[in-house]
C-alpha cells in the first residue's frame, strides 16, 4: 500500500525535475541568443569565480543542511569556510581582484554539490532521496535568482515599449504613493536609504530564515513537511516574470526620474555620478506627479528590466509574512517588519507604483492559496478562493491597461474599489485557509495512561 502511494509522488517529482531542467535549458538558449551567459553558465561559473551573492549561496547551503545531523552540519559549515579561505588565499596570491560580487560563497556551493554527489554515490533508498531533496532545494534557491536575472534580460530585449504611462495614470486613484514615499526616503538620507536597501536586497535570506524554522524537524523526522515557504517562493518567481512579458513596466524612478543615479550619492554600494543611459519620459519623480492625460505605450531602452507588474518583491514579502504567522513571537515580528520595510522600499526607491503593490499582494495570496488547495486535494472551497483571486488579478490588469484615465478622473471611486478588491482577496484567503492551518497546528491529544483497578 505504501509503495503504491509513493509511486505517483515519485513520478511527480521526476516530471517536475524534467520540467525544471527543460526550463533552465530554454532560458540558457534564450540568453545565448542575446549574447550573454544564461542561468546554467552563471551557476557553473560560481564554482570557481567570485559569486554574485555569497549570502544567497550560504542561504542555499543552510536549506540543504536541514536534512543533516548537527555533527554533519558542523562538518559542512567548516568545509564551506575552509574552501572560501582557500579561494581567498589563491586569489590574493595571483592578484585576482573581486569586482562586482562577493569574495565568498564558493565554498557553500561546493558543499551543496558535494551533498548531491554523496547522495548518488553513498546513499540508497529514502536516505538518498532525502539528501537529494535537500541539495535540490539549495540549488533551486540559487537557480531561482539566476533564472530571474535571465528573465529580466529577456523582458528588456523583447518588449521595446513600456506601459508606465498607463500605471502612473491609474495610480492617481491611490494618491500616487510612490511619489509620496519617495520624498520621505529621499529626505531620510543615507541612513534611511541604506537600511531599506539591505532589507530589499536580502529578501531571499529572510525567506530562508523562515523556511529553516519550518524545516527544523526534517533531520529528525527524515521527511519534508507537505508545504513550506520555499515552494511558494519558487512558484512566484517562476510565474511572475510571465506577467512582465504581458504588462511591461519599468517603474517611476526610470520612467519619470533619473534612474539609479537618484540614489548614487547616498548608496554605500553604487558608483557616484555613473550615468546609466536609460530613457526617462520626463524628470518628475519624486517631486512632481505624472500628469493626468490619455496614456500611450512609450519606447524604452533595451537594457532596463520591465519588472514592475506585479511587484514580486511585494509578493515574496507577503509570503514571508504569511508563513511567519505560525512561528514564535520573534519570527512573527521579523516577518511583519520585513513586509513593512519591503513595501516602503519598493515605493520609496521608485521601483514600483502603488498599483503594482496591490497586484503583487493579490498575486501572492492566489499562488499561496493554489499550493495549499493542491495539498488539500483540490477541494471546492479552495478552488473557489483561488479562482476568485485569479479573477481579481486579471481584472486589475485589465483596469490598469484600458481604464487608467477613468480611474484617475474618478479617483474617489476607483481608489476605494481597488482597496476593496484587495481586502476581499485577503478576507477570502484568511477565511478559507486560516481554520485549516489552525487544525493542522493543533497538538494531537495524547492518550491518558490507564490504571488498573486492584
Amino acid at each position: 500500500m505504501l509503495s503504491t502511494w509513493r509511486r505517483p509522488r515519485a513520478r511527480l517529482w521526476a516530471a517536475a525535475a524534467v520540467v525544471v531542467a527543460g526550463f533552465l535549458v530554454a532560458l540558457e538558449v534564450a540568453a545565448r541568443h542575446y549574447g550573454v551567459p544564461g542561468p546554467v553558465t552563471e551557476q557553473v561559473r560560481e564554482v570557481v569565480l567570485p559569486p554574485k551573492s555569497g549570502f544567497l549561496l550560504y542561504a542555499g547551503m543552510a536549506l540543504t543542511m536541514v536534512v543533516l545531523t548537527w555533527r554533519q552540519r558542523l562538518v559542512a559549515l567548516g568545509a564551506a569556510i575552509g574552501v572560501d579561505l582557500a579561494f581567498l588565499v589563491v586569489r590574493e596570491a595571483f592578484g585576482v581582484r573581486v569586482g562586482h560580487g562577493h569574495p565568498f560563497g564558493n565554498g557553500a556551493l561546493w558543499v551543496v554539490l558535494g551533498c548531491a554527489v554523496v547522495a548518488v554515490t553513498r546513499r540508497t533508498g529514502r536516505e538518498r532521496v532525502l539528501l537529494l531533496k535537500g541539495a535540490g532545494l539549495g540549488l533551486l534557491l540559487v537557480a531561482g535568482r539566476k533564472t530571474g536575472d535571465t528573465w529580466l534580460l529577456i523582458t528588456s530585449k523583447t518588449r521595446p515599449t513600456v506601459l508606465d504611462q498607463y500605471v502612473a495614470t491609474a495610480d492617481h486613484a491611490l494618491g500616487n504613493p510612490s511619489w509620496l514615499v519617495g520624498r520621505l526616503v529621499t529626505a531620510s538620507g543615507p541612513i534611511g536609504f541604506n537600511l531599506l536597501d539591505i532589507v530589499y536586497g536580502q529578501l531571499a535570506v529572510a525567506a530562508v530564515v523562515v523556511a529553516l524554522y519550518q524545516l527544523r524537524h526534517v533531520a529528525v523526522e527524515r521527511r519534508f513537511p507537505r508545504h513550506h515557504l520555499v515552494r511558494t517562493f519558487l512558484v512566484i518567481g517562476l510565474l511572475g516574470p510571465a506577467v512582465y512579458m504581458i504588462f511591461p513596466v519599468v517603474g517611476p524612478v526610470f520612467a519619470y526620474g533619473d534612474g539609479a543615479d537618484h540614489w548614487s550619492s547616498v548608496s554605500l554600494w553604487a558608483e557616484a555620478g555613473h550615468q546609466f543611459g536609460h530613457w526617462p519620459t520626463a524628470d518628475l519623480w519624486p517631486h512632481t506627479t505624472a500628469p493626468v492625460r490619455a496614456p500611450h505605450p512609450v519606447p524604452y531602452d533595451g537594457f532596463t528590466p520591465r519588472n514592475c507588474m506585479p511587484s514580486l518583491h511585494t509578493a515574496w514579502a507577503v509570503t514571508i509574512f504569511v508563513h511567519s504567522r505560525r512561528g514564535p513571537r520573534a519570527l512573527r515580528v521579523a516577518g511583519a517588519f520585513w513586509l513593512v520595510a519591503t513595501l516602503t522600499a519598493t515605493l520609496g526607491f521608485g521601483y514600483h507604483y502603488g498599483a503594482d503593490l496591490v497586484a503583487g499582494v493579490v498575486f501572492a495570496l492566489t499562488v499561496e492559496g493554489g499550493l495549499r488547495t493542491y495539498d488539500r486535494g483540490w477541494d471546492r472551497v479552495g478552488l473557489r478562493t483561488v479562482g476568485y483571486g485569479a479573477a481579481v488579478f486579471v481584472a486589475l490588469l485589465v483596469a490598469y491597461r484600458w481604464l487608467p484615465l477613468e480611474m484617475a478622473e474618478h479617483a474617489w471611486l476607483a481608489g476605494p474599489l481597488l482597496l476593496l478588491a484587495l481586502a476581499s482577496v485577503i478576507y477570502a484567503y484568511v477565511r478559507t485557509f486560516a481554520p485549516y492551518e489552525r487544525r493542522r497546528a493543533a497538538p494531537t491529544p495524547r492518550p491518558q495512561p490507564q490504571h488498573e483497578l486492584i
